[in-house]
C-alpha cells in the first residue's frame, strides 16, 4: 500500500480520496505503517494519536483541499486540544492545551487527518533537532549520520522519508527552510503576519517567527498557505493582502524578473564549493527561463542584524524556560543551547532588548531598499544558498551555538526583514546529500515568489527524487503496528 502512495504529493493523495480510489482510513494505515518501518531509524515522529485520528475520520472530515491526507504537527507551537506536546523540552513534556490555536483550526479545516507530532529542538533554537526529551537526535533520511535540520527537523525527516506528504513547521530563523534544504524538500516562509499566531502568542521573537509547511511540491504549499492565510483577531502585525492567492499564482508563469545572485554569504564570505555550484546552476536555469540575472551583494548590516536577532531569541528563550522551571534550577532539565541563551539573556538589560528590536526594524528597511529600483539594487528576487554547506553531521551543534551563523548565514535575514523566502531542492552533493537554493522577494510579494518557484519546479522537477536507503527499507516487509491487519 505504501509504495503506491509514497510517490504522491498531498494534492495527489487528496485527489485519490476524492475519486474514491482510496480512503482516509487506508492513507492513515499507510502512514502508520511507514512510521513503524522507518521512524526507529529517524526519530522524527512522536506523540502518535492514532485513535484521535480515527475518530476525526469517523466524525466526518471537512471538505477542504486536503481531505483525508495524513498530517503531522511540529512539536512546538500549533497548540491543539487533542494533541499534547513536549515542545522539544523535558520541562514541558506532555503539555496539554485548553483550546485550539488559530493556525490549527485552519489546518484542520483543510480536511487533513492529523495523527501526531514531529520532533523539534528545545525552544526552536538551532539548525539541528537533537532534544533529549525524544531520547536521541533526529536523523536525515538521505544519510542517517547527518542532521535533518532544525528546528522543524522532524517534519523534514518525516516528509522526506515518505511518512507523510506534507507536515507543519515553523520558522523563526530558517526553521522551515533549513530542514527543506537538508532533506530535499520545498519550504517557504511567508511574509510576516501572513499566518495567525493567536491566541497563545501575540508574536514570536519580536515578529520574526511564523508557521509554515514542509512539502514535496510547490502546489501543496500554495494550497495550504491559502487555506491558513490571514491574521487572527487582535494580531499586532498585518501582511499586505494577497491579490488572488498562492494557488492562483502558480497557475501561470510570473513576469520576467530581475534576479540578484549572491554566490557567497551576504557578508562576502566564501561558501562550500558544491553549494556555490548549486547556486550558480540555479542562476543559469533562471536565465534560460528568460529572467535577468546579475551579481548582488546586499547593502545591509547583516552583522548588526545577527547580533540583534541573537539577543531577541535569547530573551524569548529565557522567558519561556523560567516560566516552565517554576523556581527550579535549570541544570539537568534544560538543553545546553538553552542554557547558553539564558546566560546571554541575563546580561541583556531592558533597554538593550528594545534597541535590538529597533535594529531589526531598521534592518528591514535596509533590505527593502535592496529591492527598491530607486534607492538600491532594484532587484525583484535575491538568489543565494539556503545553507553555506551540505547538511551537518549529527552532534555538531549539540553543545552550543558556536559555528551556527557560519553554517546558516542566509535564512534569518528574512525573518528579520519579514520578507517571503523559500528553499528549493535544486542541488545534490557528491556525497548524495540535498542542497537547497534560496529565493527571497520583496515584502508582501508572496504570490510572485511562489509563482517563480512553481516555474522552476516545472523546469527542473524534483518530486521523484527520494532517499534510496529508506526507499529500500520501505520495500521490505513492514513492521506491524498493534492492531494492524
Amino acid at each position: 500500500m505504501f509504495r503506491s502512495f509514497g510517490a504522491e504529493d498531498a494534492t495527489g493523495l487528496a485527489a485519490l480520496v476524492a475519486r474514491r480510489d482510496t480512503s482516509p482510513e487506508e492513507l492513515l494505515d499507510a502512514a502508520l505503517d511507514a512510521v513503524a518501518a522507518v521512524n526507529p531509524a529517524l526519530n522524527a515522529v512522536v506523540l502518535v494519536q492514532e485513535e484521535t485520528a480515527r475518530r476525526s475520520i469517523a466524525r466526518g472530515l471537512p471538505h477542504g483541499p486536503f481531505r483525508g491526507v495524513p498530517f503531522l504537527l511540529k512539536d512546538l507551537g500549533c497548540e491543539a486540544v487533542d494533541f499534547p506536546s513536549h515542545n522539544g523540552s523535558r520541562l514541558l513534556a506532555d503539555t496539554r492545551y485548553p483550546r485550539d490555536s488559530a493556525i490549527f483550526e485552519r489546518i484542520r479545516a483543510t480536511g487533513v487527518v492529523t495523527f501526531g507530532r514531529t520532533t523539534s529542538p528545545e525552544g526552536g533554537i538551532g539548525p539541528a533537532t537533537e532534544s533529549a526529551v525524544y531520547g536521541g537526535p533526529t536523523r536525515n533520511p538521505w544519510n542517517l549520520e547527518h542532521t535533518s535540520g532544525g528546528s522543524s527537523g522532524g517534519a523534514g525527516a518525516a516528509v522526506a522519508a515518505g511518512i507523510v506528504a506534507m507536515a507543519h513547521g515553523s520558522d523563526g530563523g530558517g526553521s522551515v527552510r533549513i530542514p527543506a534544504s537538508s532533506c530535499g524538500l520545498f519550504g517557504m516562509k511567508p511574509t510576516r503576519a501572513r499566518l495567525p499566531d493567536g491566541p497563545y502568542a501575540g508574536e514570536g521573537w519580536a515578529g520574526m517567527a511564523i508557521d509554515g509547511f514542509l512539502t514535496r511540491s510547490v502546489r501543496d504549499t500554495a494550497h495550504m498557505l491559502d487555506a491558513c492565510a490571514g491574521a487572527d483577531p487582535g494580531a499586532p502585525y498585518w501582511a499586505p493582502p494577497l491579490l488572488r492567492g498562492h494557488a492562483d499564482a502558480i497557475g501561470r508563469p510570473p513576469r520576467r524578473l530581475r534576479v540578484g545572485i549572491c554566490d557567497t554569504t551576504f557578508t562576502g564570505a566564501p561558501i562550500h564549493p558544491e553549494v556555490r555550484a548549486a547556486v550558480e546552476a540555479a542562476g543559469r536555469l533562471l536565465e534560460s527561463l528568460g529572467h535577468t540575472v546579475s551579481p548582488c551583494l546586499p547593502r545591509a548590516d547583516v552583522a548588526m542584524m545577527m547580533e540583534a536577532w541573537t539577543d531577541i531569541v535569547a530573551c524569548g528563550t529565557a522567558l519561556g524556560i523560567r516560566k516552565a522551571l517554576k523556581g527550579r534550577a535549570p541544570e539537568g532539565l534544560v538543553e545546553p543551547v538553552s542554557l547558553g541563551a539564558m546566560r546571554r539573556a541575563a546580561e541583556i538589560p531592558g533597554e538593550r532588548y528594545l534597541e535590538a528590536v529597533g535594529q531589526i526594524h531598521a534592518f528591514g528597511r535596509q533590505m527593502a531598499a535592496v529591492f527598491d529600483p530607486e534607492t538600491g539594487e532594484g532587484i525583484d528576487i535575491l538568489l543565494s544558498a539556503t545553507l553555506a554547506e551540505p547538511p551537518a553531521r549529527v552532534g555538531r551543534f549539540a553543545h552550543g551555538t558556536e559555528g551556527v551563523f557560519a553554517y546558516s548565514p542566509f535564512t534569518a535575514v528574512f525573518n528579520a526583514s519579514g520578507q517571503p523566502a523559500a528553499s528549493l531542492p535544486l542541488g545534490m552533493s557528491a556525497g548524495g546529500l540535498p542542497i537547497g537554493v534560496h529565493l527571497a522577494a520583496r515584502f508582501g510579494a508572496d504570490e510572485e515568489l511562489i509563482a517563480l518557484c512553481a516555474e522552476i519546479e516545472r523546469a527542473a522537477p524534483w518530486i521523484g527524487r527520494r532517499p534510496a536507503p529508506l526507499v529500500e527499507r520501505l520495500r521490505a516487509p513492514l513492521i506491524s503496528r498493534p492492531g494492524a491487519a
